[in-house]
């Protein structure tokens, strides 16, 4: 063989072997994986290896009584065995300690909310605090599980958490009073520097006044990460990430639009040309050469948008990050495909030029935003939405998502408990529902009063007719020997009364006059509805005509 043919081989082998040998991207410095409550070192079905922790190396300072390890009762088919296999059942406040280098980290919690040692995992609350961070707060993990999209056996709590001039990632675990806490694994990953977090880097932020920006410094801001998607391609796994293991989902379950398509790429084996700005690491190949489209022709698609929507906690920033990447081999230059893109209904950005802003065809880039979602009821959803502007093209793509939960000033990033299961499939109470419900109340409260005051009437009357009847301060338990009184008049007990009514809750106020209110009362045992005249004790009229 020539020289120059075996130059040219050799360079076409090291092209070949190019994207595996580089495929990570990143080697991580800190790799943690602690399975809680095993015996012994295990290895998960993704072929990574898992610590045992049994009075382990990482909790060495806490008291021997605080916790115990322990089985689940039932393992769903669903769910892998290591790590959730077992837990560490946590009785008392319990600290973990992970030696690391400086830098941020990404800190995985894995949760299986099952039956351990016989402790009902509904009744397990906890919260959890990392180098000052506040992760979570009164937390249940049997009501996070089937609030999952879709519902999940089991789950992970992924956080962003810095760690500077300590080393050491400290992690807390705290019951609720008369509860106890539990944890499955453990999951610490280095990552790079500036690639969340940057003290240097300014974000737009999304709001009514054009030109606000927002820094994430990379010293005291922790993140929760809510989102990850490879949008428009297929889930990729965390061990096919680029080297920090994060796991990529498909957005399906999010898109609220479905005017759009998965287009079927010509070149697969397109070779990324990656920055400084968007190195390889940023995320996986996989999610940059797919990418979700809009379909249609110009008129329909100008007259529409791409959109997504997403569960999120009020009164917390976001860090809302799109990937993409110019697919179309069409596109050969600047202004020829663009794009505005909206989030909860502000615009984020204008005419946004992926070919141009990359630098073109095969370039990835990402785009950065922040978004705060208010106190309203609109505030717990985050809505994105791609709008096509009048181009050459007029199909709006996107090719992944990631969304993060920004902690406020005091650290905290802890949202509230989803609903219950059972006020999930309730839902909310329509507004038709919320005007007919007290219309209804209000006419049986009203036939409810009308028949006691016939009841009163008849009673009178035969007061006058008997004349033996005395009424006596003991209203409502005075002993008769009228049998037709007998078969008239209910007698209630003043604990009955309050019961019936709730303490005389003020929902069930139904009417009020000169001797008092009327509240709306259930009685024997919810067959009867009354209405209950409650005399006012500084009312001169009532006082005379309540007898």
């Amino acid at each position: 063989m020539n020289p120059l043919s075996l130059t040219t081989f050799l360079i076409s082998l090291l092209h070949a072997l190019w994207p595996s040998a580089t495929a990570a991207g990143y080697n991580a410095t800190d790799i943690i994986l602690l399975d809680c409550g095993a015996t012994s070192n295990t290895t998960s079905k993704d072929g990574r290896n898992w610590e045992a922790d049994p009075r382990s190396k990482y909790s060495p300072f806490n008291d021997p009584s605080a916790s115990f390890s322990s089985d689940a009762s039932r393992q769903d088919p669903t769910v892998t065995q290591v790590p959730y296999r077992s837990a560490l059942i946590i009785r008392s406040k319990f600290t973990f300690k992970f030696p690391v280098l400086a830098g941020p980290k990404f800190l995985r919690l894995y949760f299986y909310p099952e039956t351990y040692s016989g402790l009902d995992p509904t009744t397990s609350f906890f919260s959890v605090i990392a180098n000052g961070y506040t992760l979570l707060n009164n937390f249940s993990a049997s009501l996070t599980a089937p609030a999952m999209v879709p519902p999940a056996a089991s789950f992970i709590k992924e956080y962003v958490v810095p760690v500077w001039n300590s080393q050491m990632l400290n992690v807390t675990f705290t019951p609720s009073p008369r509860s106890f806490a539990f944890i499955n694994g453990i999951e610490v990953v280095s990552i790079p520097s500036g690639l969340y977090l940057s003290r240097s880097r300014k974000i737009p932020q999304v709001t009514p006044v054009v030109g606000q920006f927002f820094f994430l410094d990379n010293t005291t801001t922790s993140l929760e990460t809510l989102y990850r998607l490879n949008v428009g391609g297929n889930r990729v796994e965390n061990v096919e990430d680029t080297g920090m293991y994060r796991t990529w989902n498909q957005d399906e379950e999010y898109l609220v639009e479905s005017n759009s398509i998965i287009p079927p790429f010509s070149d697969q084996c397109l070779r990324l040309q990656f920055s400084e700005r968007t190195p390889r690491y940023t995320a996986p190949k996989e999610v940059y050469t797919t990418a979700r489209m809009m379909r249609g022709n110009a008129s329909s698609n100008l007259k529409s948008n791409m959109t997504w929507k997403f569960s999120v906690d009020a009164g917390f920033h976001y860090l809302v990050r799109l990937h993409f990447c110019e697919l179309l081999s069409e596109v050969t230059g600047k202004d020829q495909h663009v794009f505005n893109i909206f989030i909860n209904n502000q615009t984020a950005e204008t005419n946004i030029d992926v070919f141009h802003l990359s630098r073109g065809y095969g370039y990835p880039m990402y785009r950065d935003y922040i978004v705060m979602a208010d106190n309203s009821t609109q505030g717990k959803d985050l809505w994105l939405a791609l709008h096509p502007q009048n181009k050459s093209y007029f199909e709006v793509f996107l090719n992944g998502l990631e969304i993060f939960k920004v902690n406020r000033s005091d650290g905290n990033l802890a949202g509230p408990n989803p609903d219950s299961p059972q006020k999930l499939l309730e839902g909310p109470k329509s507004k038709l529902t919320s005007i007919i419900l007290p219309v209804i109340g209000a006419i049986l409260g009203g036939f409810a009063l009308v028949s006691l005051l016939v009841s009163f009437f008849v009673f009178q009357r035969q007061r006058k007719l008997k004349h033996s009847l005395s009424f006596t301060s003991k209203f409502l338990t005075t002993k008769t020997s009228s049998s037709l009184l007998s078969d008239i008049c209910c007698h209630f007990s003043i604990p009955e009364i309050k019961a019936a009514t709730q303490d005389f809750d003020d929902a069930l106020l139904i009417g009020s006059g000169g001797f008092g209110n009327v509240y709306r009362g259930i009685m024997k045992g919810g067959t009867t509805i009354a209405a209950i005249k409650r005399l006012n004790p500084s009312s001169r009229q009532g006082a005379h005509e309540f007898a």
